[in-house]
Parts: C-alpha cells; sequence; structure tokens
C-alpha cells in the first residue's frame, strides 16, 4: 500500500511533511512548516524525500516484474499497460505477486527435471552416433528412437540435433512455462505449448526437439547485468541511508517506511525470478511434422469453462481470475488469453507443481505478508499529531502480521490433512471456513488501508530534524 507514480507527484502540493523520532510519545507535537527549512547542503527537501522513494519503489517493480510472452500480434502499447498493472499490483499487494514468483519457480525446475529425467533414459541408446562424442554425452538429452537410425552411417537429421541439445536448466523450465515455445502447423502459429505437452509431441516424433540454449534465451531477454546492478545499488543506498539515519537519532518518513516494506517484498519476488527471462516479445517456433494435425485440447487453446457459467450465485471469473490464479488456485485461460495465443498474464505454472508443495507457497505468500506488517512495526513510536493516530497505526501493523500468521495455521493444517483438493473442497462447503476468511481478509484490508490513510495524513506536520541529512564524516572520516 503506498503512493503510486501520478500520486507522488501530487504530494509536491501538500506543505507540511512528517517523520519518525523514535522514543517519542503525546497527543500533539510542535510542528515545523516546510517553508521554514533552511536550504544548505546539510538539509534535504521535500522533493529529495519524495524523489529517493518513487525512484527506489519504480527500481525495484520495473526491474523485479518479469512478465510472461505476450501474444504475437499485440502491440507495444498492450504490453506496455500490462506491464504498468503488473507494477501497480506489486504496490497494492506485493505479497500476491511473491505468490505467483513462487509458483512459477517451482514448476520451472519441475519442468526441467521432468525434461530431462524423460529423455535421460535414452540417451544411451544414441551414444555412439553423436560424431567426435564419448562419456561428455552424459549431460547432452536424446531424441526419441528413430528407426533404423543406429544402423545408418551418418546420423540423421533428429540425431545431430540431439547430440547439440544440452540438458534444460531452470531457465529453460521458466522459458517453457512463460509461453516461450509456439506449436506452428502448416507454417502457422497455432497455440502456445506447456513444457507437459511438448515433451509428449517430441517423445511421439509429432516435432523435433527445440534446439535453444541458455545463451539463445539471453540473447531474447531485455534483462541484463546492468538493469539488475543498477535496481540493486538503488535498494542498497536507500536502506543504507535508512540505517544511517537510524544511527543518528535522525527521523525517518513514514513514507520511507512505506518504501522500504514494498522494496523488502519486491526483493523476495525479484529473487525467484532471477533466471527468469525478461521481456522476451517472440516465442520459439516449433514446427508440427506429424501427417495428422495436432490435437485441439490442448491447454493454452481453450478457455476454462467458468468464463462460460452463467450461474448467478457465483462472481464473473472474468473479475477474480487473477487474483486466484496469484494466489496459487490454479491459472485460468481466459478468452482474449487463448485469442492472442499466449500464455495468461499472471499463469504460467503447473498446478501439479503446486499442489505436490502447497505448504511452501503457503508459508512464502503469509511469510511475506507478516514481513510487511513487522516493517511497519518500525513506525511503533512515530510521533503523530495526535496519540489516537499512533494506536490506529500500531493496531495495523499487528493485525497485518496476526492475520498472516492465523491464514498459515489455518491453511497449513487443512494442507496437511487433506491437500490442495481438500482445501478446494472446504472452501466450497464450510461456511466456518468462509467466514473465517473473509473476516480475516477484511481485517487485513481494513489494515492496509488505515496504514496508507495514517500515512497520507503524517503529511500534515513533522518534527525538527526530518530535514537534516546524514552526517557522513562521522562513518567515514575526512568526507
Amino acid at each position: 500500500m503506498t503512493l503510486l507514480p501520478l500520486a507522488i507527484l501530487l504530494l509536491l502540493r501538500i506543505q507540511f511533511v512528517c517523520s519518525l523520532l523514535p522514543g517519542l510519545n503525546g497527543d500533539s507535537i510542535t510542528t515545523l512548516d516546510v517553508s521554514d527549512s533552511p536550504s544548505s547542503n546539510n538539509t534535504r527537501t521535500l522533493w529529495d524525500i519524495i524523489w529517493s522513494c518513487a525512484a527506489t519503489l519504480f527500481a525495484c517493480t520495473w526491474t523485479a516484474i518479469h512478465p510472461n510472452i505476450p501474444g504475437m500480434d499485440e502491440g507495444k502499447f498492450t504490453v506496455l499497460s500490462r506491464r504498468l498493472g503488473m507494477m501497480m499490483m506489486a504496490l497494492i499487494a506485493p505479497e500476491l505477486l511473491i505468490t505467483w514468483a513462487t509458483c512459477q519457480f517451482l514448476s520451472a525446475c519441475d519442468a526441467a527435471k521432468a525434461f530431462n529425467d524423460t529423455f535421460d533414459a535414452q540417451l544411451h541408446q544414441t551414444r555412439d552416433d553423436c560424431p567426435g562424442t564419448g562419456e561428455s554425452t552424459a549431460t547432452l538429452l536424446n531424441e526419441i528412437p528413430i528407426s533404423d537410425g543406429r544402423n545408418s552411417p551418418h546420423p540423421s537429421a533428429s540425431q545431430v540435433a540431439v547430440c547439440n541439445f544440452r540438458e534444460w536448466t531452470i531457465t529453460q523450465g521458466f522459458f517453457a512455462w512463460m509461453g516461450g515455445f509456439m506449436l506452428y502447423y502448416n507454417g502457422k502459429p497455432r497455440v502456445t505449448l506447456t513444457p507437459k505437452e511438448l515433451e509428449r509431441f517430441v517423445h511421439e516424433s509429432s516435432v523435433e526437439v527445440p534446439i535453444i540454449v541458455d545463451a539463445d534465451i539471453e540473447d531474447r531477454s531485455k534483462g541484463d547485468a546492468l538493469s539488475k546492478g543498477i535496481a540493486v545499488l538503488q535498494l542498497a543506498w536507500f536502506v543504507l541511508q535508512l540505517v544511517a539515519r537510524y544511527v543518528q537519532n535522525l527521523p525517518i518518513t513514514l513514507l520511507e517506511v512505506d518504501t522500504l516494506a514494498l522494496a523488502a517484498l519486491t526483493s523476495i519476488a525479484y529473487g525467484f525470478w532471477w533466471k527468469k527471462p525478461k521481456d522476451v516479445r517472440r516465442p520459439h517456433a516449433v514446427y508440427w511434422k506429424a501427417t495428422a494435425p495436432p490435437p485441439s485440447n490442448l491447454a493454452y487453446g481453450t478457455v476454462n469453462a467458468e468464463f462460460f457459467a452463467k450461474n448467478p450465485g457465483v462472481l464473473p471469473l472474468s473479475y477474480i481470475y487473477a487474483i486466484l490464479s496469484l494466489a496459487a488456485l490454479g491459472p485460468f485461460n481466459s478468452p482474449h488469453a487463448v485469442h492472442s495465443r499466449r500464455v495468461p498474464s499472471v499463469g504460467g505454472y503447473d498446478q501439479d507443481s503446486v499442489s505436490r508443495r502447497p505448504i511452501i507457497v503457503l508459508l512464502i505468500g503469509c511469510f511475506s505478508a507478516a514481513v510487511f506488517g513487522g516493517i511497519h512495526c518500525l513506525g511503533w513510536n512515530y510521533l503523530f499529531r495526535w496519540h489516537a493516530e499512533q494506536i490506529l497505526w500500531r493496531t495495523a501493523s499487528l493485525a497485518i502480521v496476526l492475520a498472516s500468521v492465523s491464514n498459515f495455521l489455518l491453511f497449513g493444517s487443512i494442507l496437511m490433512t487433506s491437500g490442495l483438493n481438500g482445501l478446494k473442497e472446504t472452501f466450497k462447503v464450510s461456511k466456518r471456513f468462509i467466514a473465517f476468511e473473509f473476516a480475516t481478509s477484511c481485517i487485513y484490508s481494513v489494515a492496509r488501508l488505515t496504514l496508507a490513510v495514517l500515512m497520507l495524513m503524517s503529511f500534515r506536520s513533522l518534527p525538527p530534524g526530518t530535514y537534516d541529512t546524514v552526517a557522513w564524516t562521522r562513518f567515514i572520516p575526512h568526507l
């Protein structure tokens, strides 16, 4: 819950700013007008505070977001608007972003392992067909069996491709789940393949094994060490300044506390997506070579039946499917995604992989929410204008932590006994479970909204010292 870029610019009109003074309490405080702030090299301005927070948030969200591959016919405006929507989501509900990143990470690991294990059993059968290779071919993936291929004095084109194709890493796993392999039929794009479908078609000799290594994927990716380094340095510099201000007993604004919380959560998502290709615009072509046409019931070529449900008692899935997908309750194929021949914007993970590790996904999601509330507890002794505001801030921060812990305990107990399917069934039939989840969700939402309102209200006034800058000479003499 933080200020959006437009809202940040509007704050420039506000006359006062706020700060955090550890260890002080009271019903009211002495205020200092912004215009009274001295202009010198030892002070900072309102714009300096806002710009530092905005730059940190932008660097974290823009760099951390790793979207799936868009549709081949989608324009730049559509792609940009979708990315901005994800950034908004990262600012409003960063916990869901982390859950989504966790699901993709687990799915990418499973996809790479499954693809390697499937072809490793056949590797030794064609080892001699790879010219110039010996025991080192143990790291190569094998193609599907080719009739009379071993009796031919020259390896076939498929066998040559296999000899040059190395086993998948997590990067290829990410690339596959984000829509990296497009099936072509009669020279035209048909549908995006899931890793399981690609593995099955290769095994059935319907398509050639794709030859794409990490270097090829990195060449398609727009993320590089420089952009990642800039984001990390911006975040490190922001955190360093906050630590230095705390050491020197200088006030810290609530905007900086909120920015720190969001930066911490986006960093978690960034860690899970570290090996995921960034801003890839075109998938790798996989051509159908079988005589029969490809099946029509492929995963990303079929719209979920829930989108056509006419039950008036059910909320339209088109409004909530994104939240359900982010919460790891299953990826949903919307009509727009199927029409664009792409992976859903917030999909791109294997539900089976999530089902095998539901506790991990739940733990990471609830832990992230608890971290968000815990960081806001750094404003425990913030000198609000009124004591009631301070009580509200403390209550809201603790409510976020407690709601996250209670959800983990409840969901975790059901998952350990019944699994993910049991959790879904419980959600459908148990009124007590639904009531508890609705109550905790309301408490969590109200607490987040309360923090945002109090953060905005705190800009009415500030104690002296907010604009004082860190005296770095105390840490580095003669600087």
